[in-house]
C-alpha cells in the first residue's frame, strides 16, 4: 500500500480558494486598513522621540556641523517623515504578514514553505547591511564629503536633505545585503545555478565595482571598494549556499 508523506498529501490536497471579485476587494480593503492603522499608530508613538533620534543620527555622522531649517515647517516635516520611516520599519512584520495573508490562498504549499525559509535570513541580512552602513560606510562617506566641501565652501546642510541622505544609505545597504537571498531564490526556480555563477564571477566583480563607482557619492576609490566589496563577498556566499543546496533540490523540484 502506498503511503503519502505529509508534504505529498498536502500537495495533492491543495486547491486554490475561489473568491469572487467582491470578496477579493473586501479582503484587500481589510488588509490595507490593518496596515495603514498599524503605520499610523506607530508613527504617532514615534513622533515625540523622533526629535532625539534625529539629533543622535545627525550628531553621530555630522558632528560639528550645524544643520539648518530653510522654512518654519522644516523641522516638523522632518520629524513627521522620520516617524513614518520608523513606523514602516517597526511595523514591517505586520505589513508583510498582511500582504502574505492576502496572497497565500493562491500559493502552493511548497512555495509557502520556501517563503517561510527565506524570511528570517532576509531580516538578518537587512540588519547586517544597516549595521555595516552605520559603522563603516557612512562615517567614511561623510568624512570625505565634508573634506571636499570645506575646500570650497562652508558646510551649510539642510536638516531634511541630511536625514534623507542617511536613510537612503541605510536602505541601499539593507537591499545590497539581500544578494544571497535573491540568488538562492533565482537558483531555486532554475534561472541560475552555481556553475553559471562561477563562470560569470569576473563579470560580476567588474559590475559591482562599476556600480560602486556610480553610486559612491564622493568618487573616492576606498568608498567604491566599500560599496562593491560586500556585494562581491555576498555573491561568493550565494554561490557557496546554492552549491550546497542543489543536490537536495534535484530530489524535490519546486512546485508553483
Amino acid at each position: 500500500m502506498l503511503v503519502q508523506r505529509p508534504s505529498q498529501a498536502e500537495d495533492s490536497a491543495w486547491d486554490q480558494k475561489e473568491m469572487s471579485l467582491t470578496e477579493h476587494l473586501r479582503e484587500l480593503r481589510k488588509r490595507l486598513l490593518i496596515s495603514v492603522a498599524t503605520v499610523f499608530t506607530i508613527a504617532i508613538v514615534m513622533f515625540w522621540p523622533s526629535q532625539f533620534i534625529i539629533r543622535w543620527l545627525t550628531e553621530t555622522y555630522f558632528r560639528g556641523v550645524k544643520l539648518h531649517a530653510f522654512s518654519p515647517a522644516d523641522v516638523i516635516f522632518v520629524e513627521f517623515k522620520f516617524s513614518i520611516y520608523a513606523a514602516i520599519l517597526i511595523g514591517l512584520p505586520v505589513l508583510l504578514y498582511q500582504a502574505w495573508m492576502f496572497v497565500v490562498p493562491a500559493v502552493h504549499p511548497r512555495t509557502r514553505r520556501l517563503v517561510y525559509v527565506y524570511v528570517s535570513p532576509s531580516i538578518v541580512l537587512a540588519a547586517a547591511g544597516i549595521a555595516f552602513a552605520h559603522f563603516l560606510v557612512l562615517p567614511r562617506i561623510v568624512h570625505t564629503l565634508l573634506a571636499l566641501t570645506t575646500q570650497l565652501a562652508s558646510p551649510t546642510f539642510g536638516i531634511e536633505s541630511t536625514l534623507n541622505f542617511i536613510m537612503i544609505v541605510f536602505l541601499a545597504f539593507a537591499l545590497i545585503f539581500q544578494t544571497p537571498i535573491v540568488m538562492v531564490a533565482l537558483a531555486r526556480i532554475g534561472l541560475i545555478n552555481s556553475r553559471m555563477l562561477r563562470a560569470y564571477r569576473k563579470y560580476a566583480l567588474f559590475g559591482f565595482f562599476a556600480f560602486g563607482a556610480i553610486v559612491a557619492p564622493d568618487g573616492n576609490p576606498i568608498t567604491m571598494a566599500m560599496m562593491a566589496g560586500p556585494m562581491y563577498v555576498l555573491y561568493e556566499v550565494g554561490i557557496w549556499i546554492i552549491a550546497l543546496l542543489e543536490k537536495s533540490w534535484r530530489a524535490t523540484p519546486p512546485a508553483y
